[in-house]
C-alpha cells in the first residue's frame, strides 16, 4: 500500500474477469490535511493508486501503470461525507501486463470511469 493506513477493503471478490471490493476511507488521514484544508476531497491519483492496488492482489503481480484513457472524474469523493468506496473492476490479461475498465462509486453516485493498461513489472 503506497499511503499506508488511508484505507481498508472491507469486501473483496475476485472471480475472473471481475473484481469487486469495498474499501473504507480514513478521513483522519494526514493527505486529507492538504488536499483540501477543511474540505476534503480524495486525490483522483489516489484512486488510480487504489484500482492499481486492488488489481495487484487479484493477480498477485506487480503492476505499473503505463496508459490510462478515458479517465472520467464524475464526482468529488469528500471522506466524511462518503468513505465507503465501491470498486468494479473488469481486467483481461495480456503477455504485456493488464488492461481494465473500471468504475468507483459511492452509494448511487459514479465518481470515476476509466480504461488503463498496466505493464507487468518484474
Amino acid at each position: 500500500m503506497l499511503l499506508e493506513g488511508l484505507y481498508v477493503i472491507q469486501d473483496f471478490e475476485y472471480q475472473e474477469p471481475h473484481i469487486k471490493a469495498t474499501v473504507k476511507l480514513d478521513k483522519d488521514h494526514r493527505i486529507f490535511e492538504g488536499h483540501f484544508p477543511g474540505h476534503p476531497v480524495l486525490p483522483g491519483v489516489c484512486v488510480i493508486q487504489i484500482i492499481k492496488e486492488l488489481t495487484e492482489k487479484a493477480l498477485d503481480k506487480n503492476l505499473m501503470l503505463s496508459v490510462a484513457s478515458n479517465v472520467k472524474f464524475m464526482s468529488v469523493i469528500n471522506p466524511e461525507k462518503n468513505d465507503i468506496i465501491e470498486f468494479r473492476i473488469e481486467l483481461s490479461q495480456t503477455e504485456e501486463g493488464v488492461k481494465i475498465k473500471n468504475t468507483v462509486r459511492f452509494e448511487e453516485t459514479v465518481a470515476l470511469k476509466l480504461s488503463a493498461f498496466f505493464k507487468t513489472k518484474a
